[in-house]
């Protein structure tokens, strides 16, 4: 009996074993699977600035007595908060659940929609906007637009954002909605979108009105998100005065004229509450939003939102390790159409930072060894770790960007042979062995058989 067949068999067996011990193979186990490498830690480190002693006196007074690290001490008004535009963190708050009405800050709501709405392409900045008599008897503050005639759009946004006029509004939300009823119904739709918990709308530009309310936490909310979603409003908000019908007036939020970094957003007035103001400044790549509500007066809402901001911009610092659409690390991909792949971060990396602490950051990137096709977009495969004085902070994961779908038969086939020095030569020896014993058993018998024969 020819011996060949059983060679050819016995060699098969072998290769099956060991392409079953390899990786990728749904049995074993990937390269490098559930273990974690420290990649870049301390990386990106940044000394904290060192103000000048001008600059770090003139913070101190601009924030008032009591001002620290942890607090700019007690705001004189009803309610307050301090927060980073971008992620959102609060920095400072001072009664900022606490009810109180809106005012004209709820004209930001209404210039939400409206830009919302013109990001969509439903309506157009060169838009012309009939004023009705409604909009044109509108009270409080104005900005004298004709009745029964037309508007650009884009001069009603002026007018609203800049001269808080209240007739532009009311010709705004009939414009976007076809009346104030149902423009105000979507105002408080969006506002439970947003996640403002404490407010309700009963108009589109803050006049009095019974039940009308929010926090100064919904104001932040508010103002961060729209500033997030459509930071070119601000050109509209930084203008310091607006003539239309030969008519000049002056943006009310008086701190574009005593900060360059100052570029919005805000102010209101109703007898019930007091004065507002919701007021934004960038700088060092950092943008704040402070906003005060209930102030006594106009100048002292102004000298409490500086010190808020002068606060956070002293005491803060923005971290942004990662450039922008750059990936943090790549890793190697196994029997795909690619050999590697780059990682992002799954959101934004940035945060803010006590600037004590920054010479203090550092962050290792976790992946696993190996990757085995196919990949999908969005695929979680590692993660960076933020420590600040060897305390892990943050977790933020990283994800691939792109697809890579498995490599042709002889690509994965390669790669499966070069992988032999992973082999689990335990697992393989039994099961070798285990085929060689089958083998000799075999042979025996077969060469029982063939003796019986020959005796026969």
């Amino acid at each position: 009996m020819s011996r060949r067949p059983f060679l050819c068999f016995f060699i098969l067996l072998l290769l099956v074993a060991f392409s079953l011990s390899l990786p990728g193979n749904g049995i074993g186990v990937e390269p490098g699977a559930g273990k974690k490498t420290a990649v870049k830690p301390g990386r990106g480190k940044a000394k904290p600035e060192k103000p000048s002693a001008d600059k770090a006196a003139a913070a101190d007074k601009a924030q008032g007595k009591g001002a620290s690290d942890s607090s700019p001490g007690e705001i004189n008004a009803k309610a307050a908060i301090l927060l980073e535009v971008s992620t959102g963190t609060v920095l400072f708050e001072q009664n900022a659940d606490e009810l109180i009405e809106p005012a004209s800050f709820t004209k930001v709501l209404s210039l939400f929609l409206i830009f919302e709405a013109l990001q969509r392409g439903n309506i157009r900045l060169q838009d012309e906007v009939f004023i009705s008599d409604l909009a044109w008897r509108t009270k409080g503050s104005k900005m004298f637009v004709g009745v029964n005639t037309k508007v650009p759009l884009e001069e009603l946004l002026k007018g609203i954002a800049v001269v808080s006029g209240n007739d532009a509004c009311v010709a705004a939300a009939e414009h976007l909605s076809g009346s104030v009823e149902a423009f105000v119904d979507n105002m408080n739709r969006k506002a439970k979108q947003l996640g403002m918990d404490h407010s309700h709308f009963l108009n589109p530009h803050g006049l009095p009105a019974e039940g009308q309310i929010t926090s100064a936490r919904d104001m932040a909310t508010l103002g961060a998100a729209y500033i997030r979603h459509f930071p070119e409003a601000l050109r509209f908000h930084s203008m310091r005065e607006y003539t239309y019908n030969n008519i000049t007036q002056y943006n009310r939020n008086h701190l574009l004229n005593k900060d360059p970094s100052v570029d919005g957003l805000k102010t209101g007035f109703v007898d019930a509450a007091g004065y507002h103001l919701a007021a934004t400044a960038q700088r060092e790549g950092m943008r704040l939003l402070a906003v005060v509500m209930g102030a006594a007066y106009p100048r002292i809402r102004e000298r409490e939102a500086m010190k808020l901001l002068n606060f956070g911009f002293r005491y803060y610092a923005m971290v942004q390790p990662f450039p922008e659409g750059q990936p943090v690390t790549t890793i190697k991909i196994w029997k795909g159409e690619k050999d590697e792949i780059g990682l992002y971060p799954a959101e934004m990396a940035a945060f803010v930072i006590p600037r004590t602490q920054k010479n203090q950051l550092r962050w290792e990137v976790h992946t696993t060894n190996d990757v085995t096709a196919p990949i999908q977009i969005n695929q979680p495969l590692g993660e960076v770790v933020f420590y600040v004085s060897d305390q892990a902070k943050r977790n933020v994961g990283l994800v691939s960007q792109e697809e890579v779908n498995l490599a042709g038969w002889f690509k994965r086939t390669w790669q499966t042979l070069l992988q032999i020095h992973k082999l689990d030569w335990r697992w393989f020896a039994g099961i070798t062995g285990g085929i060689a014993l089958a083998l000799l058993i075999f042979f025996l018998i077969s060469s029982r058989r063939q003796v019986f024969k020959r005796s026969r």
